[in-house]
């Protein structure tokens, strides 16, 4: 196929050889542009790889969450009912018990 300007002779091989440097300067710019995609392409596969870890994760840790609240809920209404019934001196001991713990654990850290 003949294109205006770009047949043989004088001033058409002028006109073809500066089709041809854009012609050139297309593909290396196009070859860039592939390889910026490809690394996107796989930035955004990456990203999507570490979304469902995170979000196995998460839900991993809601479900302890939740264990955990249901166990101190347990907790917190056995130390209730304790405190209801006429066990108080109980209660006194368990309460100077602890204390002495976080003393006890005060001490060594200071002593660090």
């Amino acid at each position: 196929m003949r294109r205006a300007g770009l047949g043989e002779g004088g001033s058409g091989s002028y006109v073809a050889s500066g089709y041809s440097v854009y012609e050139e300067e297309n593909e290396h710019l196009q070859e860039g542009l592939r390889a910026k995609v490809s690394a996107l392409k796989s930035l955004s596969i990456d990203i999507g790889t570490e979304v469902k870890y995170q979000n196995n994760m998460l839900d991993d840790m809601d479900s302890d969450f939740d264990s955990t609240g249901g166990l101190l809920g347990a907790t917190i209404g056995r130390v209730k009912q304790l405190s209801r019934g006429s066990q108080t001196k109980l209660l006194c001991y368990m309460l100077l018990f602890c204390c002495f713990v976080f003393f006890v654990l005060y001490w060594f850290i200071k002593l660090r």
